[in-house]
């Protein structure tokens, strides 16, 4: 809340009284007002903080004159007025700025006071006169044609708000509240000190240098700090993501208990930075309460009114303010100051057109000297007083006065000064006939106005001594620089106020920091900037999460899910990877997913390829012992060519198991089932001839029973197996051709793998081919079960069954294996169920054929085999 600033107004009436034979005009009141005064062609006000704070008399209906009382002098502010006398008696002997024309002054002090600065205005505006006579068309200069001021912005506002009713101009040399450069409602205001918009973009830009995203923020109560602060609210999340931890205003007068209550919360708060926005007097009272709570470890910023103020940079405050960086207006150089400064005494002031100007300068020797021209009581001098005597020297007493190291606030008086005088320069050297004004007309010297003034400020262009250009954009306000400024705290117990950078605004390049680091006195034992942020920042692979009713600044760092990542720190969202991406470990970078496929590298495959080439060479090894003894009668017994056919299956059942290991390819995809299809077929196929002519020989071998061998001769046999297997390869091919598999990255087993593998298209075609080889693999298993127990020496029928067996236990197994296996695995079951059943059907069946053959040749006999069976039969 803006707090209401109350100020006594008096109003100046002008009643027309008849004076004799003419008409005059009498100053209803007059304010009795501290300043000083010279006389000139054309007179230039100004408005000062000589004094820290005034008494006010209660408003009376006196006809007496009421005469504030002032009181603290302020040196600086003494120094501020003499720098406009100096700059106005510099142009008065400039021979080429404003020829044959005397400037004057009338400066006066505002006590850091609304009402006084408000009653000085007015009565540079209507003049201080008692009486003076009007003519007929009441024409002639005003009092005042511009005004120098104020310092303090709410002031200027106040002062504006009425002189830019009549367009009167007024150039501050410190007054920095944005509002003053709208327009419409101050269209007389300009200023040589940037505006605070600007100041607080700095004073961000400096924050977001150093990470500082987690700041305190305390205001002076007024246009200054309330404006600071609503800027800072606005532009601070915006700017740089940073948050303001706490917001107070400070009290204008010394309130302990609200200070009480103000630095306890900055001792509690977690904010390590403190940007004050006030002005020294708010200062002195807020470091009172910060040293007796002994608030340390604070890093102070300070806005561009106490940046650079001596009275708080004291052995007693430099171990809580040392570190401070301040943003300070431009520093300049003004040439003959201190001469003219030096020369300041108060009996040259005897002569001046109002009596009252000795009264500021025997203020400013009161306060130097630390005496009295006129003693306060007759006691006083008893009482050890010193009386001055106007001899004492200056030059050799260690004054504010005479330190020109920062000569800030006084360049700005200057250029405002110097930009009142090229304005009225401008508008003298108007050629009639070319001017701005109605009919091409020029303005006159004896008729000045004070809008016509506005109209040159508005265009004035000059470059000062010190190298700066000084110009106004449409609202009044300057070129903005700021001088950046640290406290530094040395080992000899002074303190040293140092330019380490500066921030200004370029039309090409926009805001510019440049920032000296390493020229930086830090107040902290690490001797680095601190950290002060609510949270901290989130590294790359997570993403900030707000806390609940929290600022933006405070948040929790949420690692990235699965499949995502953030590699930016203070990531608000995690980004998906792209599908053939997977999210890093750390989710800082996405990676591509691992391809996974039973692949002829990793120990699955490799014992699975083994077991394939074993068992194809252990066919093979068979195939050799039965080719080598194909006459044998174990050999020939039950058709040796379906042997040989079924060991030729074997090996091809074998060999396609090679088929499902492997990165998966289109050719493999469609040659696998079909091979593993036909393969298997061609295996079953034999089996189940031989198991029905084992039947069909034992049927002819009862009464009768010799015709059914003639339907199982060596025709019908190769017949049966090539029509059989015929079956299969028709239905791979319908297969193939209506809906063939193909290689498929799957994503669904594992979102962080890509599982290549083949799909089989048309389920159909897959359960039809599963199913013929089942359907012939239970057939052989009944038939051969029904002739297990023949009565032969060597019945084959048993091995059949038992073989038969093996290979449809396998297969029941693989059906759910299958299902239920994902990605590689469901392969390395099929090459288990192959492998498994192929192995089964080689050792069950030619196992004891090959016993016989090699380690008990004396039963591969006819005899043998034939002998045993006739005794039991």
């Amino acid at each position: 809340m803006v707090a209401s600033v109350g100020a006594h107004v008096s109003v100046l009436i002008l009643l027309s009284l008849p004076l004799s034979s003419s008409l005059s005009c009498k100053l209803q009141k007059r304010f009795q007002l501290n300043g000083m005064h010279k006389a000139g062609d054309i007179v230039i006000g100004g408005l000062f903080e000589v004094h820290f704070s005034s008494i006010y008399p209660e408003l009376t209906f006196s006809s007496e004159p009421e005469q504030p009382v002032c009181q603290g002098f302020d040196m600086l502010g003494f120094r501020h007025a003499q720098t406009m006398a100096f700059a106005i008696d510099d142009i008065n002997r400039n021979p080429n700025l404003l020829p044959n024309v005397t400037l004057g002054y009338s400066l006066y002090d505002n006590c850091a006071t609304l009402g006084i600065s408000f009653r000085a205005s007015l009565s540079m505006a209507s003049g201080q006169e008692e009486q003076f006579p009007l003519d007929e068309t009441c024409t002639g200069n005003p009092p005042v044609l511009g005004i120098v001021g104020d310092s303090y912005s709410t002031f200027t506002i106040a002062m504006s708000s009425v002189m830019g009713l009549y367009k009167m101009p007024i150039v501050s040399y410190f007054a920095t509240c944005p509002c003053l450069s709208d327009v419409e409602r101050f269209p007389s205001f300009f200023r040589t000190i940037p505006s605070d918009t600007f100041q607080v973009q700095a004073m961000i830009q400096i924050m977001k240098h150093f990470g500082w995203t987690w700041v305190g923020l305390l205001v002076s109560d007024d246009d200054y700090g309330l404006h600071a602060a609503r800027t800072f609210q606005t532009d601070l999340p915006q700017t740089s993501g940073g948050c303001l931890a706490y917001v107070q205003v400070l009290p204008w007068r010394n309130d302990p208990t609200e200070l009480r209550r103000i630095v306890t919360l900055m001792k509690m708060s977690t904010a390590r930075v403190v940007i004050v926005f006030a002005h020294e007097t708010h200062m002195i009272h807020l470091m009172d309460e910060v040293v007796r709570q002994n608030v340390t470890g604070l890093q102070w910023m300070a806005s561009e009114a106490w940046t650079a103020v001596a009275v708080l940079q004291t052995p007693q405050l430099m171990p809580y303010l040392a570190g401070t960086l301040g943003i300070a207006i431009r520093r300049g150089e003004i040439p003959g100051l201190r001469e003219f400064l030096l020369q300041i005494r108060p009996d040259q002031q005897q002569n001046s057109t109002h009596g009252n100007s000795l009264v500021m300068v025997n203020q400013f020797w009161e306060d130097t000297f630390k005496c009295r021209f006129t003693p306060p009581s007759v006691d006083w001098a008893e009482a050890g007083g010193t009386l001055c005597t106007g001899e004492e020297t200056v030059e050799f007493e260690k004054t504010e006065l005479l330190d020109f190291s920062n000569l800030r606030p006084e360049y700005n008086v200057y250029k405002a000064v110097y930009a009142l005088a090229y304005a009225l320069d401008n508008m003298l050297h108007c050629v009639p006939g070319s001017g701005p004004f109605s009919g091409h007309s020029c303005a006159s010297l004896q008729q000045l106005e004070p809008w016509q003034l506005v109209h040159y400020l508005q265009k004035v262009n000059f470059t000062t001594p010190f190298g700066d250009e000084v110009s106004f954009d449409k609202n009044g306000d300057p070129l903005p620089i700021y001088d950046i400024m640290n406290w530094a705290w040395l080992p000899t117990g002074g303190t040293e106020v140092k330019n380490v950078g500066e921030v200004k605004r370029s039309t090409l390049k926009g805001n510019e920091l440049t920032i000296e680091e390493d020229k930086i006195f830090w107040n902290f034992e690490t001797k680095k900037a601190p950290r002060s942020v609510c949270s901290d920042s989130c590294p790359p692979g997570t993403r900030m999460a707000r806390k609940k009713g929290q600022p933006v600044c405070c948040f929790d760092c949420v690692p990235c899910s699965e499949g995502k990542f953030s590699n930016n720190t203070d990531s608000m969202e995690c980004s998906s990877c792209p599908e053939d991406f997977w999210s890093s470990p750390q989710r800082d970078h996405c990676v591509p997913k691992k391809t996974e496929f039973l692949s002829y590298q990793e120990p699955l495959g490799v014992c699975l390829t083994a077991a394939s080439l074993l068992g194809t060479f252990i066919s093979a090894i068979v195939l050799g012992i039965f080719i080598c003894h194909h006459s044998t009668p174990i050999v020939r017994a039950n058709n040796s060519e379906l042997s040989f056919l079924l060991l030729a299956s074997l090996k091809l059942c074998f060999l396609c198991s090679l088929l499902f290991i492997g990165h998966p390819r289109l050719w493999t995809c469609q040659l696998r089932h079909a091979a593993f299809g036909i393969s298997f077929v061609l295996c079953v196929s034999c089996i189940l001839v031989k198991t029905m002519v084992v039947l069909a020989v034992f049927k002819a071998s009862k009464p009768g029973g010799g015709a059914s061998l003639k339907w199982f001769g060596v025709m019908q046999q190769r017949g049966t197996v090539l029509g059989l297997t015929s079956i299969q390869a028709a239905i791979c091919t319908a297969w193939l051709v209506s809906s063939s598999p193909v290689p498929h990255k799957n994503t669904q087993y594992h979102n962080d793998k890509i599982v290549y593998e083949c799909v089989v298209g048309s389920t159909l075609g897959f359960a039809v081919l599963i199913g013929y080889v089942g359907l012939l693999a239970v057939i052989s298993f009944l038939l051969a079960f029904l002739a297990r127990n023949l009565p032969d020496n060597f019945n084959e029928a048993k091995l059949i069954t038992f073989s038969m067996l093996i290979f449809c236990a396998v297969w029941v197994a693989f059906v759910p294996a299958y299902v239920n296996s994902p990605g590689k695995y469901a392969d390395a079951v099929e090459v288990f169920a192959i492998l498994a059943s192929s192995f089964g059907l080689l050792v069950a069946l030619f196992g004891p054929k090959c016993y016989i053959i090699l380690l008990k040749p004396e039963r591969n006999t006819k005899k043998a085999i034939m002998g045993r069976g006739i005794t039991k039969s």
